[in-house]
């Protein structure tokens, strides 16, 4: 004869029940706050994404399917390893100036002991400028009656026409990005400098290291993390450059396409030429340079990614 359920047994049941009914109701809440966020990722992220890989696949407006035609096209052209060129010098050159020059204004900088915050704002301006906007000034400036080449003038050089020549173009890119870009180095490099504990400086001051000891044995070692960061954002920032050297060259990165980027190429290709399945190609081409960036970044200065 089975025996009769206590009340309290089932009213610890429904309890337990009513609690795990409560428990879900703020985690159902949740998902639905995040669902207009999930939304839009895989409308304006997921969606284009798989659209472009599936026309990467195809040629023409009637989108025939023609396997890895459009990537062996790609790689096989000179504009587009000319592109590449391109955007590793700028970017190359943008790295090799600001990484460097950013970390030792920061330092110096994290030195002072007043008007600290009016050098932050005065350097990192430029970065929360539009850089459509900052192109056009440097239109002004590069011109060869311009300030900057009253700047050379001075120095002792012949003033150059800046937008005329492939390597003098260039180089006017690099000066636009390495002063579009600094503000943001100093403040990175900044935030890590003053996260470094004093205790350091006070031990290695009692045993008598000199300042220079403490900046190289005590200060560059901590800066490791932050300067890496810095260069693979620099990286993947300088393999995607467009808006830039689109303002100064124009569709064709003039003069002799000397500005003309990886993405320039395919916005020339896509919407220029209207060779959506070249451009596709082009775009996942240039995702996979620069996973490869990153990978070979990551594992050279032992970051995990």
């Amino acid at each position: 004869m089975s025996k009769a359920t206590p009340l309290g047994v089932l009213d610890q049941r429904m309890l337990r029940k009513r609690n795990k009914m409560l428990r879900r109701q703020p985690t159902l809440a949740w998902y639905l706050f995040l669902l207009p966020t999930l939304l839009g990722i895989a409308v304006f992220m997921i969606y284009p994404l798989a659209e472009s890989l599936r026309l990467s696949f195809t040629k023409g407006a009637d989108e025939r399917f023609v396997g890895l035609q459009n990537y062996v096209s790609v790689l096989e052209s000179g504009t587009f390893w000319y592109s590449v060129y391109n955007t590793l010098y700028i970017t190359v050159f943008q790295l090799l100036i600001a990484i460097p020059l950013g970390f030792i204004i920061a330092c110096l900088i994290n030195n002072l002991r007043r008007g600290s915050n009016f050098f932050k704002v005065l350097f990192y301006l430029p970065n929360v400028t539009s850089i459509v906007a900052a192109a056009t000034v440097f239109l002004a400036l590069l011109h060869p009656d311009g300030p900057l080449n009253y700047v050379v003038q001075l120095l002792g050089f012949e003033k150059l026409v800046w937008l005329s020549q492939p390597l003098s173009a260039r180089w006017g890119a690099i000066i636009l990005s390495v002063w579009h870009w600094l503000g943001f180095v100093i403040i990175i490099n900044l935030a890590n400098l003053q996260a470094i504990s004093s205790d350091y400086y006070e031990a290695a001051s009692i045993d008598g290291a000199s300042g220079f000891k403490q900046w190289l044995y005590i200060t560059l070692p901590n800066m490791v993390g932050s300067l890496t960061v810095l260069f693979v954002i620099g990286w993947i920032g300088g393999l995607q450059r467009f808006s830039d050297a689109y303002m100064l060259g124009g569709l064709q990165g003039s003069p002799a396409r000397s500005l003309h980027t990886v993405v320039g190429f395919i916005f020339e290709r896509g919407f220029g030429g209207y060779e959506y399945g070249l451009a596709s190609a082009a775009s996942y081409i240039l995702f996979f340079f620069i996973l490869a960036f990153t990978y070979v970044n990551t594992k050279v200065t032992k970051m995990k990614i």
